[in-house]
């Protein structure tokens, strides 16, 4: 799982600050790392999203893996759910994105039975988070630290999902 190497950066600054977080006694510095968070992670997912559609593509075909390498060079934040199975997953081929909305649904529905969350909500509440927090200065102070971990935790799985689909 080479993509799954990425998310490294971002559980590093997740260990570190929930060891950061309790002591602090300033509410609006916690909201802050509550976008420091979801842009480490989001990034994170980035990198990763890239890496698998790469790693496909080369195995798949040479000249596909460079034309889909310099393709994602510049995807910047643009990973929403939909924009990934619409825009990415889709160009593949239906095969693909069929399974990739097969896996995902599974994984959905098994993760909400086991932990009472959803993945496609937190995957997407921490896209958001990041866009408000990086674009447009706004600190969240609605969403509290263990939150936004737990997003990150769940968007994970979506990153799983889409990297069990990209396979020959």
């Amino acid at each position: 799982m080479p993509y799954a190497t990425k998310f490294q950066h971002a559980d590093d600054v997740v260990a570190h600050l929930n060891t950061v977080i309790p002591a602090l006694s300033d509410p609006l510095l916690t909201a802050k790392y509550v976008g420091f968070v979801s842009v480490a992670a989001v990034t994170v997912f980035e990198m990763a999203i890239k890496d698998i559609f790469v790693d496909f593509a080369s195995k798949k075909h040479p000249v596909l893996g460079a034309f889909v390498e310099s393709r994602f060079k510049r995807i910047n934040g643009r990973i929403k759910l939909s924009i990934v199975k619409e825009e990415y997953v889709s160009r593949f081929g239906e095969r693909y994105a069929k399974r990739f909305a097969r896996r995902l649904d599974a994984t959905a529905k098994a993760h909400l039975l086991t932990h009472r969350r959803d993945i496609k909500n937190s995957y997407n509440n921490l896209i958001v988070w990041r866009n408000d927090f990086a674009h447009e200065g706004r600190i969240n102070s609605t969403t509290a630290y263990s939150e936004v971990v737990q997003a990150y935790k769940d968007g994970k799985e979506i990153i799983h999902c889409l990297a069990e689909t990209m396979v020959r």
